[in-house]
């Protein structure tokens, strides 16, 4: 097979591509003179590199940038507009042929349309999630592989006592046929004392790095998912850029929350809406400079775009600094449309809501711009699209404000690590203010509990077990402890933890239906052995510290028998256990009904919670044929339809829990009348 010969020019050639775009832009947008030198070496490097591989025409436009490039390296003043676009024209052809550099033919996109240009091509979502979870079940079975290192490190004490053993039982007075067996017996047990000792260092040693090996393949495997906002700037800022050239208009674009990374395919979907949102920004919301200048507003518009995590959602703003929604001008557009009676009594934002709806434009004609009522709808379609929604707002005069708020997927942040009994959770780390060592006497005892003094204010401080572990609380005991002081939205509070953990960058995953409804919760992470840390939401903390959220405390527990879970998503299993542990149980696991079944075999369960869609056995067949065992059991499934209902029923089931009903505390409560019959 024969080499490909862009193997890394592909990736050289994208990147060097993005700069050249971004560049020219920005020196559009009036960037000063001293950054033409960085896009001619940008020019002067992707020239040289086709040449290495023998792309001619990639050289010819790199070297033609650079023709155009040179006279402006003297120039003080920031080029005109009839330059920047002959440079646009160029980059454009560059992108154009280092898009076809791709080894899987793509069909080819209209160079005007920026919204229909694809992002980069990231690997299938559901193959990367098969692999993560595959990489997480090495892990746990490593785990059993380690006892086996344990069976070693005994077999090697063994050896040693045997030999030990025979050094005793050697006569003072044998005879040579004695001494010979002896001797025999003493070499044979030290030989094999050494070789359990050699084992027992090269199977540990074997694990140890296979598991950091496994943790770094599941970080860049996971990360494969991610994409940073940054790689949708360069077309958001393309789209503002060709329509305020085309209408005549003076317009910066700023963005912020580029660095944040998205799940790809959110970020792609998004992306399309935002250069719609942007495109409308700029077509209807900024002024003309000499209709700005009349306002007294800069002649230059600002169109900026925010990116931001909120909880367990990921926002995406659109904000313009222009003349606002006309709202009579959407009445008018709607009685015409038929979208509204006239004369109807209609409340300004519901108006401006109209616009999310399609089929009404403000447009005085139909231009490639505007005019056809197809605009925001774009945006809100989208938004449904990822489960989220669209919302518009506009002050007079001010500006209009787009926004999208959608469920998060994934995303990758650096977190701080604790351990609060046995749970590990991870605390964002842009929202640590601090982290301190005290002792009880360090703390301050005011009439809304234990506090610390920082920065001149006193802080609440509360044992991070309550709102986390619903309710329990640590025994004071004289020892330092450690705190970590949490700075929420509006206000700061100070956790109390068992233990810190270290600091990590992890990938955030959203919860399933089937996860802890705590508000502090505010999406999982998985470990290299698929154990779940929960990711904490740092407002949620703050509030619960400052009591301004209801945390219930749950009862104890009354089974001693532990529970057993059996689901084929190992995900599920995670946030199951973390559920039922955090409520005093005693859990164990099994990814199959086969493997649950010789579990049972083995010892008795207070209760099965069963999941009902299972490759080979189904939960149905699983609870029909523990039926005898008098154990209760507890089904659970996204299936909700009579009959499925019904069939739970006949097998013998407890209980059936429909995942999008469900309800952390019901479920426990469930559970507590059950054990306890």
């Amino acid at each position: 097979m024969e080499q490909d010969p862009y193997r890394f020019f592909r990736i050289e050639a994208a990147e060097l591509s993005e700069q050249l775009s971004r560049g020219v832009l920005s020196l559009g947008a009036g960037a000063p003179a001293e950054h033409v030198p960085k896009l001619l070496r940008a020019a002067h490097t992707l020239k040289g590199a086709a040449r290495v591989v023998k792309h001619r025409a990639l050289a010819e436009r790199a070297h033609a940038l650079e023709e155009l490039l040179s006279p402006l390296r003297e120039r003080a003043e920031s080029p005109a507009s009839d330059v920047v676009d002959v440079l646009l024209t160029v980059t454009d052809a560059i992108a154009k042929l280092t898009r076809e550099l791709s080894p899987v033919p793509a069909p080819p996109a209209p160079a005007a349309r920026v919204e229909e240009e694809l992002p980069p091509a990231q690997t299938d979502g559901a193959e990367l999630d098969a692999f993560v979870e595959g990489i997480s079940e090495v892990g746990v079975q490593l785990r059993a592989v380690r006892g086996s290192a344990a069976a070693l490190e005994r077999m090697h004490h063994l050896a040693a006592l045997l030999a030990n053993h025979i050094e005793r039982a050697l006569p003072v007075e044998a005879s040579s046929s004695q001494s010979s067996v002896l001797a025999s017996a003493r070499s044979i047990a030290g030989e094999l004392e050494d070789l359990a000792e050699q084992a027992e260092r090269a199977v540990t040693s074997g694990i140890d790095q296979t598991e950091r090996e496994l943790s770094q393949v599941q970080g860049s495997a996971e990360r494969l998912r991610l994409a940073p906002c940054r790689v949708i700037a360069g077309a958001l800022e393309r789209t503002v850029h060709d329509t305020a050239r085309e209408l005549g208009k003076r317009v910066a674009f700023i963005m912020t929350g580029a660095d944040v990374r998205l799940d790809a395919q959110m970020l792609g979907r998004a992306r399309s809406a935002l250069v719609q949102a942007v495109r409308n920004a700029v077509a209807h919301g900024i002024e003309l400079p000499d209709e700005r200048a009349r306002l007294e507003k800069s002649t230059e518009g600002t169109v900026e775009v925010r990116i931001e995590r909120r909880g367990n959602r990921v926002v995406f703003v659109c904000r313009d600094d222009g003349r606002g929604v006309d709202v009579d001008a959407i009445r008018r557009a709607a009685e015409r449309s038929g979208a509204l009676v006239r004369g109807a009594s209609v409340a300004p934002h519901e108006l401006i809501g109209l616009l999310l709806r399609g089929g009404i434009s403000t447009a005085r004609a139909v231009t490639e711009m505007a005019g056809r009522g197809i605009g925001l709808d774009i945006v809100r379609e989208a938004a449904e699209a990822l489960g989220g929604k669209a919302s518009l707002e506009s002050i007079p005069g001010v500006g209009t404000t787009v926004e999208l708020v959608v469920p998060l997927a994934l995303s990758s942040m650096d977190a701080l690590l604790v351990r609060v009994g046995d749970v590990v959770a991870a605390v964002p780390l842009e929202a640590v203010k601090a982290v301190l060592r005290l002792s009880d006497q360090e703390f301050a005892r005011t009439e809304r509990g234990p506090s610390i003094v920082l920065d001149g204010q006193f802080v609440p401080v509360v044992p991070l077990e309550q709102p986390l572990l619903r309710g329990r609380s640590e025994k004071e005991n004289g020892r330092a402890r450690q705190v970590v002081v949490v700075r929420g939205a509006s206000a700061t509070a100070a956790f109390i933890v068992e233990r810190l953990v270290g600091v990590e960058s992890i990938v955030v995953r959203g919860l399933p239906a089937l996860t802890p409804t705590a508000p502090v919760v505010l999406g999982a992470s998985l470990d290299v052995d698929g154990l779940a840390r929960l990711v904490l939401d740092p407002d949620a903390l703050v509030a619960a510290a400052l009591g301004e959220r209801e945390m219930v405390r749950e009862r104890t527990p009354e089974s001693s028998l532990p529970l057993l879970v059996v689901d084929d998503s190992l995900t599920t299993r995670m946030l199951e256990r973390s559920i039922l542990e955090s409520a005093g149980y005693e859990v164990e696991l099994a990814a199959s009904a086969e493997e649950a079944l010789e579990k049972v075999a083995l010892r008795r369960y207070g209760l099965f919670l069963v999941d009902v869609e299972m490759p080979g056995m189904n939960g149905f067949e699983f609870v029909e044929k523990t039926r005898s065992h008098a154990v209760p059991a507890i089904l659970v499934s996204s299936r909700s339809s009579r009959e499925d209902l019904a069939r739970g029923r006949e097998v013998g089931a407890s209980a059936y829990v429909v995942k999008a009903e469900f309800d952390q505390r019901m479920l426990l409560d469930t559970i507590r009348g059950l054990v306890a019959q």
